[in-house]
């Protein structure tokens, strides 16, 4: 009986480590299947079906196979912020909303996609409301969504 408490003491960090980021792959990828390095090159492309690759259980769709290379080089640098979900609602509500993958922005080098769709552009919200104060408004309701899954 003594073995199970230091048991369990070792695995607690395993726990606490094998936590995954919640992905938004309603299309069966994130970010849509659209190229997540794209947008870094300002120009946003549909991944290739031919191109793909999983990352924290997540899959992702690439144009070219330099893409795939500078993603798996780096995927930190290339993964939409907040699991691919709505940047703006994610600030103001805390809710996992869909996106439109093309709707973007470039920020501070980081991606973070927008919900764009019957009269709501959510970017133009962004922009117009602080988006320096929503960043940091979304970053701590993330953290709090990725708890509560």
């Amino acid at each position: 009986m003594k073995k199970l408490p230091f048991l369990a003491l070792l695995l607690f960090p395993l726990l606490l480590t094998a936590q995954t980021t919640a992905y938004n792959q309603e299309k069966g990828f994130v970010a849509n299947g659209y190229d997540v390095v794209s947008y870094f090159d300002n120009s946003v492309k549909k991944g290739n079906k031919s191109l793909t690759f999983t990352y924290e259980n997540a899959k992702f769709r690439f144009s070219s196979q330099n893409n795939l290379a500078k993603f798996k080089a780096n995927p930190e640098k290339y993964i939409p912020q907040f699991g691919s979900w709505c940047a703006y609602a994610m600030a103001t509500t805390g809710e996992k909303v869909t996106i439109n993958p093309e709707t973007y922005e470039i920020r501070n080098d980081k991606l973070y996609l927008f919900y764009n769709a019957y009269f709501t552009n959510t970017l133009k919200k962004w922009k117009a409301e602080n988006p320096t104060e929503l960043a940091q408004k979304a970053n701590v309701n993330w953290a709090k969504s990725q708890y509560e899954e």
